[in-house]
């Protein structure tokens, strides 16, 4: 079971920035996603950027677009979430989340669909204030 340790969450004011990191235990298989996904209390799960590991392709969702990125170092073995223009609507627990080798590679759409991720971080909070 691979293990996945957030950190880098954070309060900030609004239009501000934070760069989250998640450390994984280990790495295997060639091809398989990361994500980073949140919750707001009252609200489901949502997929926030995801990448494919295999073919580094990135998905985001359209309420983050132009503002977060998503990248994975697989020396160090982590993946970040650079979020600049923060706002209050970001609030959240956000959660790094792995999802099994599967050979191929997920859609756009699939990739931040918490179905595709089995293994899943503690969460590190977010809030942005006005």
């Amino acid at each position: 079971q691979v293990q996945l340790v957030e950190s880098g969450g954070g309060s900030v004011q609004a239009g501000g920035s934070l760069r989250l990191s998640c450390a994984a235990s280990k790495y295997t298989g060639s091809t398989y996603p990361m994500a980073w996904f949140r919750q707001a209390p009252g609200k489901e799960r949502e997929g926030v950027a995801a990448i494919d590991s295999g073919t580094g392709s990135t998905s985001y969702a359209d309420s983050v677009k132009g503002r977060f990125t998503i990248s994975k170092d697989n020396a160090k073995n982590t993946l970040d979430l650079q979020m600049n223009s923060l706002k209050p609507e970001d609030t959240a627990m956000y959660y790094c989340a792995r999802g099994p080798s599967r050979g191929y590679a997920l859609t756009t759409r699939q990739l931040l669909l918490a179905f595709y991720y089995n293994s899943w971080g503690q969460g590190t909070q977010v809030t942005v204030s006005s």
